[in-house]
């Protein structure tokens, strides 16, 4: 190759040695915020604060935003008009906007620009980047709640004023204004939203490149003062940072709004950031951020606590909350984006003192391209607010049963014999887990669809071996695709011409974990089918049915890049800059490999089985392909005590499959953080053990007593509750409820928890955990909202609400209660994994509230197929009514949902499955005297059968813990109707 190929290749992988070494091994410091750029580093986001600050400095700031009156139109359920933004020289520019009704109640309003559009401008630097904004953002985040209203109707405003009704009964309203221009949203005469209120909106406009003369300096004069007039023009035309230059050739093309929410002190989403579930404000003052709130999808590792920087995932979705009323808004843009947060307070009565003021959050929405895109929702419930949201980008995946149990995973498990004796170990020690995980040191040299012949040279025996026991291996494979010689992928990938290019139009070279490096363009359909012949399981020998994945680095992560990613002016299919599409690129990859395994055999392509995808970057819409991870956290308290907020904020973001690296990834805990860090996994959604390459090995059995045992117990209590975990997750797929759930989203009407995201409730359940997350303590204070009474999830100790109550923890104990009025189902055999436990028999804990009802449901399927969709399921609603002192259980499902085949054949399989235990908690003294009572059962083609007796056992109220009753072997079937008279 001659010298300079020599020193080339000497000198990459030079360069990767340093990025592994300097920025992937455990620092000693935090997050290198020097990588990582501010908003005053951030041109855009620079000069729309600046002009936002402009206009509330300036009295009687006129916008220069008009709706065209005579272009205003109103059909089948869209208003149509155009926006006139008029230049400082008399020019205008015309900004096509549509109001599209839905029948969902959701409002959506765009606005594009006409000559970018029309393909009316010239690009510089010869690029060949598209000329229009990016309007494909649906295409991967929207599936569905987009049918045109039929029933709305404009009605009669003021000049100048186009109002619109909407929405259930007509409930809801859209005024738009034509100068400036403005749009409102009412729910029931009251107003909930306002676009441009405060006149921040900026769109900024095409505009051709003017070269300004520079006056000379003549010998003797002083050189002529800057120009500071007009409009900052230095990032504009082209942008540095890190010694990277960003060649923009389409010039300055953000976009900008200010949404404000009268009434509401707060607002939660915008996920994926560290701190408090309400969102802070952003301009700076006592407890808030100097900075906005960033969304551009990054490779932050060690990320610091409580700050608005920018991480893995983005979700753009906001929701803001009062009493008794929650509204929200999804901006949908994939560029860089930035949220500015400011609260104000007003009173009706400035002699008042504050007492009845009302505070209005304001946001300001700023991203550096595409669309003004922005879909509304009126609520009134945190659910209705989800629940539509969800509809639209779609509900979580129902997972494979196995996903929602523990995953064990390192970097790295380091031979295929490692694996096998890790796997043996939790069995050694009666520690139960579902799966192993393999990083990136499994393969060949760093080369995907490979395995390291020197380490794994067996691979189908070690996926046989964790078979035996129903467990499953997840492995790694990232977008980056090694660029070297002898790779049949790297070369598929050239030849097909399927890699991300240049800004030239080239394959784009970077580098990541194996050196030199090409990223598969996911955003080509091509790069899709191609994706999918790699994980066949005659391509990729050595792969067996008990193996999924795990696409991590898929921001995408590239070392040598600009904030450690890809340059912005690099062209994706269909000649989309990646500025346009950046936020969305690890949807695009997942969505790729989620199609990918869904049949890797003809076997599969006949019977696709659900696939397993574990993400760590995302958009909206990820949630329908998997789960994702927080990233590369560190083993210390305080990243323990975030992983709450965020994984709430996660949950009412539509994506609740997500979870945080237990015992911390970056770091060695100590033996009492990873306790209670196990303590607290056992109530994330996903729930993986992993570590980082440096750090001492942590599994379980390896803490010593009592460590081993108490963390034992955690893992023992998330399997004997696997299956309330189950019907939460089968109820997020089906209403976007999150699995977990905050203060607010319970109780609508406490405004004193409505804030509070150190504790939560598990689905529909009633559990509610707090666990413990600061060092050394004993005790919890638990905030009760309602009237009602709690009660100790292990001894029935009593509490009641509304209040905080003060809950004993030491390190063998969860702060875990019960709220009454809740119907439990667990199974409560110890076993080695999820799969050991299919026909084991339930245990229903019935918790007995003030009413003196209770209720609750469970889902269940085969945990691995689709059939469920065909009908293959069993959804049983339990009540208990104290009126007739009766406990029965309900068919959910839909009538004819039973007839197809699998369904038959799936209800014929769950026949033996049954009730061998009921507990009642909180017990009436009446049965005090009871010996016996009475079971009857519905089975199929008959009404009932004979009733008959079996034992029952009262326990009585013992100090603070409560009456409880059990019914021991009731024999009632769970797939069945049937009756436990009292």
């Amino acid at each position: 190759m001659g010298v300079n190929g020599a020193f080339g290749r000497w000198s990459s992988c030079l360069l990767v040695l340093l990025c592994i070494l300097g920025i992937y091994t455990t620092p000693a410091v935090s997050v290198k915020k020097e990588n990582f750029k501010t908003c005053d580093q951030s041109g855009f986001c620079k000069r729309n604060r600046a002009y936002a600050d402009t206009v509330t400095s300036t009295s009687g700031f006129k916008s220069p935003y008009t709706l065209e009156a005579a272009s205003v139109k109103f059909d089948h359920g869209v208003l149509s008009g155009t926006v006139i933004k008029s230049l400082a020289d008399g020019a205008t520019v015309r900004l096509p906007l549509t109001v599209a009704l839905f029948d969902s109640g959701v409002a959506r309003v765009t606005l594009d620009e006409e000559k970018r559009k029309k393909g009316e401008i010239e690009l510089r630097h010869g690029s060949k980047a598209r000329k229009d904004r990016y309007n494909e953002a649906e295409k991967w985040a929207i599936v569905g709640g987009t049918k045109l209203s039929s029933g709305a109707a404009t009605k009669a405003a003021g000049k100048g004023v186009t109002s619109v009704v909407y929405g259930p009964e007509s409930k809801f309203e859209a005024i738009i204004t034509n100068s400036p221009f403005a749009v409102e949203f009412k729910r029931d005469g009251e107003t909930q939203i306002k676009f441009n209120d405060k006149l921040y909106m900026n769109y900024e406009h095409w505009r051709p490149k003017i070269d300004k003369p520079v006056a000379e300096k003549k010998e003797g004069e002083e050189a002529p003062p800057e120009d500071t007039t007009g409009e900052d023009e230095s990032t504009w035309w082209d942008e540095s940072f890190g010694g990277n230059t960003d060649s923009k050739p389409r010039g300055p093309e953000a976009v900008a709004l200010d949404i404000s929410f009268p009434g509401y002190e707060h607002v939660f989403g915008a996920a994926e950031h560290t701190g408090s579930l309400s969102l802070k404000e952003t301009r700076g003052g006592d407890g808030k951020f100097s900075d906005p709130y960033r969304l551009y999808n990054s490779d932050v590792f060690e990320y610091e606590m409580d700050s608005p920087m920018t991480l893995y995932g983005s979700i753009p979705f906001v929701q803001a909350h009062k009493k008794d009323s929650t509204v929200g808004v999804l901006w949908l843009n994939a560029a860089e984006t930035w949220i500015d947060v400011t609260k104000s307070t007003a009173s009706t009565n400035p002699l008042s003192l504050g007492i009845g003021a009302k505070t209005t959050t304001n946001t300001h929405w700023i991203s550096e391209s595409g669309l003004l895109d922005v879909f509304v929702f009126l609520g009134p419930k945190p659910q209705d607010v989800i629940g539509a949201y969800s509809e639209l980008t779609g509900y979580t995946q129902l997972p494979q049963h196995f996903a929602i149990a523990y995953h064990q995973c390192r970097w790295n498990y380091v031979t295929d014999e490692d694996v096998k004796d890790v796997d043996r170990k939790f069995d050694k020690h009666r520690i139960p887990y579902d799966v192993i995980w393999l990083d990136i040191e499994y393969t060949h040299e760093k080369e995907y669809f490979t395995w390291d012949p020197m380490t794994f040279p067996d691979p189908l025996t070690m996926q046989k071996q964790l078979d035996g026991h129903e467990r499953k291996l997840v492995y790694i494979i990232d977008p980056h695709i090694k660029n070297t010689d002898n790779y049949p992928v790297v070369d598929e990938l050239k030849s097909k011409d399927l890699a991300t290019h240049n800004k030239d139009d080239n394959i784009y070279e970077g580098w990541c974990w194996p050196g030199s490096s090409h990223w598969v363009d996911a955003f080509n359909p091509k790069a899709h089918d191609w994706w999918k012949t790699l994980f066949r399981y005659d391509k990729f020998k050595g792969t067996a049915k008990n193996s999924w994945l795990w696409n991590d680095m898929n921001e995408p992560s590239v070392f040598n890049g600009p904030e450690t990613t890809m340059p912005k002016d690099n062209l994706h299919h269909g000649k989309w800059e990646h500025r346009d599409v950046h936020n969305l690129n690890g949807l695009t990859f997942v969505n790729a490999t989620y199609n990918a395994l869904l049949a890797r055999d003809k076997e599969e392509e006949k019977h696709n089985v659900r696939p397993f995808v574990l993400t760590r970057s995302f958009y909206s819409g990820s949630q329908r392909m998997g789960a994702m991870w927080t990233g590369d956290n560190q083993a210390i308290w305080s990243h323990l005590e975030a992983s709450i907020p965020m994984l709430l904020s996660l949950n009412i973001a539509g994506f609740p499959f997500a979870g945080a690296d237990v015992g911390g990834f970056f770091g060695n805990p100590s033996k009492e953080l990873l306790t209670r860090w196990y303590q607290a996994g056992a109530f994330y959604p996903f729930f993986r053990g992993h570590a980082h390459i440096d750090t001492r090995r942590r599994e379980p059995y390896l803490a010593g007593e009592p460590y081993t045992g108490i963390i034992t117990q955690a893992l023992r209590l998330r399997y004997s509750l696997l299956p309330a975990w189950y019907t939460a997750f089968h109820e997020a797929s089906t209403t976007g409820a999150p699995i977990i759930r905050p203060q607010y989203y319970v109780h609508p009407s406490d405004e004193k928890g409505s804030a509070i995201d150190d504790q939560f409730y598990v689905g529909s359940t009633g559990l509610l955990a707090k666990p413990v997350t600061v060092e050394g303590a004993e005790s919890q204070e638990i905030y009760l909202a309602d009237k009602e009474t709690y009660y100790d999830y292990f001894d029935f100790w009593t509490y009641e609400g509304p209040g905080k109550e003060k809950v004993a923890a030491p390190l063998d104990t969860i702060p875990l209660l019960m709220q009454g009025g809740h119907i439990i189902p667990r199974r409560d055999r110890p076993r080695r994994s999820s799969g050991l436990m299919k026909w084991d028999p339930f245990t229903l804990v019935v918790v007995i509230g003030h009413s003196g009802d209770a209720e609750g449901n469970l889902y269940l399927d085969d945990g691995e197929s689709f059939g469920f969709q065909e009908g293959a399921y069993i959804h049983r609603k339990f009540a208990f009514s104290t009126a007739t002192d009766s406990l029965q259980s309900e068919d959910l499902a839909p009538t004819g949902t039973s007839t197809s085949k699998k369904a038959k054949a799936y209800l014929a399989s769950m026949a033996q499955v049954h009730v061998e235990k009921i507990i009642v908690v909180g017990a009436p003294n009446a049965w005090k005297s009871k010996a016996m009572v009475q079971v009857s059962e519905t089975t199929s083609g008959s009404s009932s059968a004979a009733t008959r007796e079996v034992p029952f056992e009262f326990v009585a109220k013992d100090e603070g813990k409560a009456a409880y009753a059990v019914v021991k072997n009731p024999g009632i079937a769970i797939g069945v109707g049937w009756k436990v008279q009292f």
